[in-house]
């Protein structure tokens, strides 16, 4: 029973909450090009995120997010939807400069 429950751990339950992090990730990529803040500085929060932990993050699949690695590669293949939004939702808005 034990073996079963950890089987259930690491194979059902922290996938599934990796899944739901990547789809906050993803609503929140949208959301932040929706309201014209510039897309293109999630995967480099990401990769500073990395540098600063110096690779002491535990391995993907004892996790319940995704590694910095997988958010970096997520945010990028995201990001031409992403610029899209932004260039549809702020096009019609000014510049601070203006």
């Amino acid at each position: 029973m034990s073996a079963l429950g950890v089987s259930a751990h690491y194979g059902v339950l922290l996938p599934f909450s990796r899944e739901h992090e990547s789809e906050a990730d993803y609503m929140g990529l949208l959301f932040v090009a929706r309201a014209c803040f510039d897309p293109t500085e999630a995967p480099r929060l990401w990769e500073r995120m990395a540098e600063a932990s110096q690779g002491k993050q535990p391995a993907e699949f004892m996790s319940t997010h995704p590694s910095h690695e997988t958010r970096i590669k997520q945010f990028q293949e995201w990001m031409p939807e992403a610029l899209a939004l932004r260039q549809q939702y702020c096009r019609t808005q000014r510049s601070p400069s203006s």
